[in-house]
């Protein structure tokens, strides 16, 4: 059994543990901050935008060359396969470069047009300080990337505390971007524990927390942050709807609809994970989905670990205690879980507002589109959605309705390093991605002269 707070590369398939890695020390977190607060002072102040992209291209380019080693290392630490992993690895490196191509665009001086008065006046985006990241490990280096790409061009430092099971990744990580160019303090990765990600929360070196995960532990970090005052965004769990009200591709659209619940292997916050769909489309989409969801009981990867698994075999227990039926091939073996089809779950049952992390889709009926959006919006979350229609009108209608940070009409896998990634409700706040995503930690410093 490996201990809770240890670093560790766990065999997803097996459950045996690979490796130990020591959590840090006091001394070597302390040494974290004072190295990332340095790097600030004299790395940040004294590079311009142009440089700092420079070194951005570089860190997009050894992704790229990196990407068959890299996928391998997530492969060994959280199942994910090695085609899917190279994938992840490429989208990474994507927003690398965004950044470093819009940068200078997205830092340019911002005019105000005076109301009155002479002079002139503009706002100037300027770093805050070193930032502490505090990753997940379903996409370990993707979740990175959203995080350090458009901060590191801003100029702020970054202490990355990654996911336990995640020790070969977030090394291999820092040596890439030493590698690339950036200065020791730039980019610090920690193995710190629940206690010293507290602490470094509170520590005045510190000036923002951006985190990914759980909204218990979201919670937590935005609680500790409050209290000192600290800016925090938080990406946090999703139970995504995918609404179809009207197609004239059913097999289209229920491709799409695996597509969206089972990559990687079901573990994505902004997963369809809800399935809403009009009553007389119900029945045929219902059997092509659960056709295809049970063909894809020999190809799925392993959850993350066996714990993982365990725990989605209970909350599907759960739901069938509460009423619901669970349509799968198999049963549960270690941490392969099979996937499978909810249906006749209650939406007012507990199990219904939980998260499903893993292989399983609900799939519910509707009478009307009103009833579709109360449903869809009948959750404590709100990260993204996902909208199929043949009506342009309607779509447009009801994504205005939906309470969700994202919603992707008639299309999956449409994110992109150029849109804003994020959520409301239980889902979190702030966004990454985008201009949006270089913005949450700026100083949008006012500069007024009153003439010239």
């Amino acid at each position: 059994m490996v201990k809770r707070h240890v670093y560790a590369v766990v065999d997803p398939a097996s459950g045996k543990l690979v490796k130990e890695y020591p959590t840090a020390t006091d001394e070597v977190v302390d040494g974290a901050l004072d190295a990332a607060a340095n790097a600030y002072a004299h790395w940040s102040r004294q590079t311009s935008v142009e440089q700092r992209a420079q070194l951005l291209n570089a860190v997009a380019t050894l992704h790229s060359e990196r990407s068959r080693q890299l996928a391998e290392i997530i492969h060994r630490e959280m199942g994910k396969p090695v085609d899917e992993a190279v994938g992840e690895v490429e989208f990474s490196a994507s927003i690398y470069r965004y950044y470093a191509e819009n940068a200078e665009k997205f830092l340019t001086d911002e005019p105000i047009e005076l109301l009155e008065g002479e002079g002139t006046a503009f706002i100037r985006r300027q770093p805050v300080g070193v930032l502490l990241g505090i990753m997940p490990w379903n996409y370990p280096y993707y979740q990175v990337a959203r995080f350090a790409a458009p901060n590191l061009a801003l100029g702020n430092t970054i202490v990355l505390k990654h996911a336990s099971q995640c020790p070969e990744s977030s090394a291999a990580l820092q040596q890439l971007f030493t590698d690339a160019g950036f200065p020791q303090g730039a980019y610090v990765n920690v193995h710190a524990t629940r206690e010293q990600v507290g602490r470094a929360i509170a520590d005045p070196r510190v000036q923002g927390v951006s985190f990914t995960g759980s909204e218990r532990a979201g919670a937590e970090v935005a609680e500790q942050a409050g209290r000192s005052l600290k800016k925090v965004v938080l990406e946090l769990g999703g139970s995504d709807p995918f609404i179809v009200l009207s197609t004239d591709d059913l097999d289209a659209t229920v491709q799409a609809a695996v597509e969206a619940r089972f990559e990687n292997a079901g573990q994505a916050c902004n997963a369809g994970k809800r399935f809403i769909v009009a009553e007389d489309l119900y029945d045929a989409f219902l059997d092509r989905f659960t056709e295809k969801v049970l063909a894809l009981t020999d190809g799925l990867a392993p959850l993350s670990s066996v714990a993982a698994a365990e725990y989605v075999e209970e909350q599907v227990g759960r739901a069938v205690d509460e009423g619901a039926t669970f349509v799968s091939a198999r049963q549960r073996e270690g941490a392969y879980f099979p996937p499978g089809v909810l249906t006749g779950l209650s939406p007012a049952s507990p199990s219904a507002a939980e998260e499903l992390f893993g292989p399983v889709a609900t799939v519910y009926r509707v009478a009307s589109e009103d009833e579709a959006v109360e449903l869809a919006n009948d959750t404590p979350y709100g990260l993204g959605s996902y909208v199929f229609t043949t009506d342009a009108e309607q779509a447009l209608r009801v994504a205005d309705r939906i309470d969700a940070g994202m919603v992707f009409i008639n299309g999956v896998g449409l994110e992109g390093a150029e849109l804003p990634f994020g959520g409301v409700k239980l889902s979190g706040f702030g966004r990454e991605l985008g201009r949006a995503g270089i913005d949450e930690f700026a100083n949008k410093k006012l500069i007024r002269t009153a003439r010239t």
